[in-house]
């Protein structure tokens, strides 16, 4: 068959999913049986549930067949997102009531002239000795207080991955990540023609054995793992797992990427605090102040430096100076540190209140944490009740999504807890609960 042939089959399978034909969470037949319907070879029908994959139109679970994507109305692109759904249980950005005006006190008389005309100037990927300075405070936790020369800034904490990635990573080459991981990461190494290597995982996170085996096979160039509330596990590195693990990327030379955007949560320090020479430190002002104001850092170790300067150069991240002059001003005046201690005891109660409605269900939660792990009850698929919640106006984000190999994901959810008010939050978990509750064949046969 000719390439234009099989392409047509996957088009008129997408004109299927479009027209609502075949819906969220339909399962489509095994590969043989799609082969033997349709009169082609076994490898024709290989490719077609390739492309499908592909555009993000359907996805694969291991040992459960080819279901029709939750994603799959919008497009693989769109997933990434904020689609004004009503209960937004997708995207992790904590907002309170109160911190507008907070940040607008903060923020007054930045437009006033002699102010704002330092701002507009052209900033440098190093920022000033001032910005530096304020920043390296705002940074230092938990007995880690990284020197102000260190620092190098970005315009966001996605920014921060990929120019750090694009330094220690050259093209071609591996880096290590978690197996369930940050989505972005996964983009950023597209982008950048890296390969990931998904690195086991237990209750702890990384298992070292995993790096050293993923190392031994095929040499990794760094890895990118997030120690402090895992994204999307929400599990925080113990002191005994720190230490394994530090002993054995020392040993193999592997540097680490820590990304720490949710390190505020929490009083850990950084793995940097034990491996300074080691760990390249990554965050960002995103989560601790609003996704529309926002400054990404680097911290890495002075050998690196030069060269994560010129990625950030290179990339064209660099970030404003407006950025500079606004996040200067909210972490030298405490408004990050107040804000940090507001979202602190907001994201408990909110676990309080998820752990309440939530209770009976497999649920990986941790009490400091914006963000949840849900394994599913065996009569529910991921993606079916992806689907079957975005009916009811609740978004929430599969397993697959942070799965770093295709078609290897658990049975699971994740519910990011920041973006509702309580009155949302408390009626979308229940919603969630009552069709947990319910078959998923019985549920979907209602609708």
């Amino acid at each position: 068959m000719s390439k234009s042939e099989y392409l047509k089959l996957a088009d008129a399978i997408a004109a299927d999913i479009a027209d609502g034909t075949l819906k969220p969470g339909d399962r489509l037949p095994p590969q043989r049986d799609f082969a033997y319907a349709r009169k082609i070879a076994a490898s024709t029908a290989s490719r077609v549930y390739a492309e499908l994959l592909r555009r993000g139109l359907v996805v694969g679970e291991v040992g459960r067949g080819t279901y029709v994507s939750g994603d799959a109305r919008r497009g693989a692109a769109a997933a990434r997102e904020p689609r004004g759904i009503r209960i937004d249980f997708e995207f992790n950005y904590p907002m309170l009531p109160e911190q507008t005006a907070l940040i607008a006190k903060s923020l007054s008389g930045l437009d006033r002239p002699a102010a704002l005309d330092a701002a507009l100037r052209l900033a440098t990927s190093v920022g000033t000795p001032a910005i530096r300075s304020v920043a390296a405070a705002h940074l230092s936790q938990g007995g880690w207080s990284p020197e102000s020369e260190q620092l190098v800034f970005t315009g966001n904490g996605r920014q921060s991955i990929a120019a750090a990635v694009g330094a220690v990573v050259p093209t071609g080459g591996r880096c290590g990540v978690e197996a369930l991981t940050y989505p972005f990461i996964k983009g950023i190494a597209a982008r950048l023609g890296i390969s990931l290597v998904p690195l086991a995982m237990d209750e702890g996170g990384v298992r070292p054995d995993a790096v050293q085996k993923a190392h031994r096979e095929a040499h990794l160039s760094a890895i990118y793992i997030q120690p402090v509330i895992q994204n999307p596990l929400g599990m925080t590195m113990t002191s005994a797992r720190r230490a394994d693990l530090l002993r054995v990327v020392e040993k193999l030379g592997v540097p680490i990427l820590e990304d720490n955007v949710y390190g505020f949560l929490d009083d850990e320090p950084p793995l940097a605090a034990l491996a300074p020479d080691t760990c390249i430190v990554i965050d960002s002002l995103s989560k601790k102040a609003a996704p529309g104001l926002t400054l990404g850092f680097i911290v890495p170790p002075p050998r690196l430096r030069e060269g994560i300067m010129a990625s950030v150069r290179s990339g064209g991240w660099t970030a404003s100076g407006f950025a500079f002059a606004a996040a200067q001003r909210l972490m030298d005046d405490g408004t990050i540190a107040e804000l940090k201690k507001l979202k602190r005891a907001d994201a408990r109660v909110r676990q309080k209140v998820a752990a309440d409605l939530l209770a009976g269900f497999d649920v990986q939660a941790n009490q400091k944490s914006y963000h949840l792990w849900m394994t599913l009850p065996a009569h529910w698929r991921s993606q079916t009740l992806v689907a079957a919640a975005a009916r009811r106006d609740i978004a929430l984000t599969p397993s697959t999504t942070f799965a770093a190999t295709p078609g290897h994901a658990p049975n699971a959810v994740r519910l990011a807890l920041s973006g509702p008010t309580m009155d949302q939050l408390d009626a979308g978990l229940r919603t969630l609960a009552a069709m947990l509750n319910a078959r998923e064949d019985d549920f979907v046969a209602t609708e």
